[in-house]
């Protein structure tokens, strides 16, 4: 934890991070502007005291819905790397701890998984689910848990054959125990550096997803819609689509560095 505490990049990481979560969760209610609200007499209007980033075709305020856009990608992100993150630990650890035919069945659907590209897979899952908040995260979440299945699984294995499961075992531990008590703590930090690089890329795909009209449905904000409704007016409004824009490069910038930053303090293997 000292050294994490001493990497720059996990201070710039977090630094962000804590900025980008405060200005969406708190900033949409000090915004004067509804970011679902259409004002007809104001649309287009360049950016002012009053409208920061200007407003849209509709006459809604694009500062306003940037903020409430990234509470929901936000929202969709955290969920959906806690989701794969859960589903890749429990798999990964049955598998490995089991072994046997159910080793084989988990290892077989994931490598199946994983046959497909990243983004393709998650397209696949939308299609099949449907559009909206919850699918996207259903989706994200089962399409990144391969990757903390094969970490889970690889180094449960590796774990399980050291001197201490099997001192463990001769005094009678359960192999329940061994896996969660001790087995576990010995990796967790590589999940945690998986898990801040997965976030930063699953708010990518969200908001790619989102400006395809596939992810989170409109008038709901997000910055992928709010960055689709500023592409009609690239040439007239620039500035609609360069604050959001700057947000999301922020906020996934703020990810990446805490996944390098994570690595540096918490992954004793690196």
């Amino acid at each position: 934890m000292r050294r994490l505490r001493r990497s720059p990049r996990a201070s710039l990481g977090a630094s962000l991070a804590i900025a980008i979560l405060l200005a969406t969760t708190i900033g949409p209610h000090l915004v004067p502007h509804d970011p679902l609200e259409p004002d007809y007499r104001d649309r287009f209007a360049p950016p002012s005291v009053d409208h920061w980033l200007g407003t849209d075709a509709l006459g809604r305020d694009v500062f306003a819905r940037a903020l409430a856009g990234g509470r929901v990608s936000l929202v969709i992100t955290g969920a959906a790397t806690l989701l794969a993150l859960s589903i890749g630990l429990l798999t990964g650890l049955a598998a490995a701890g089991a072994g046997g035919t159910l080793d084989v069945l988990l290892t077989r659907t994931f490598d199946a998984l994983l046959a497909f590209p990243g983004f393709l897979l998650v397209l696949l899952l939308v299609a099949a689910l449907g559009g909206g908040v919850a699918q996207t995260v259903a989706a994200l979440g089962v399409a990144g848990s391969p990757l903390f299945f094969r970490l889970t699984r690889a180094f449960t294995r590796q774990e399980l054959g050291r001197d201490y499961v099997a001192a463990g075992t001769a005094l009678g531990a359960g192999r329940l125990r061994l896996l969660l008590r001790h087995v576990l703590p010995n990796f967790v930090g590589v999940l945690i550096v998986q898990a801040a690089s997965t976030a930063a890329a699953f708010l990518l795909v969200e908001a790619s997803l989102s400006y395809l009209g596939l992810g989170v449905p409109l008038p709901t904000p997000s910055w992928g819609n709010v960055l689709q409704d500023a592409r009609a007016m690239l040439t007239r409004q620039p500035w609609a689509a360069l604050g959001p824009g700057l947000v999301l490069a922020a906020a996934t910038l703020a990810f990446q560095s805490l996944a390098d930053g994570a690595r540096d303090g918490l992954d004793r293997r690196s």
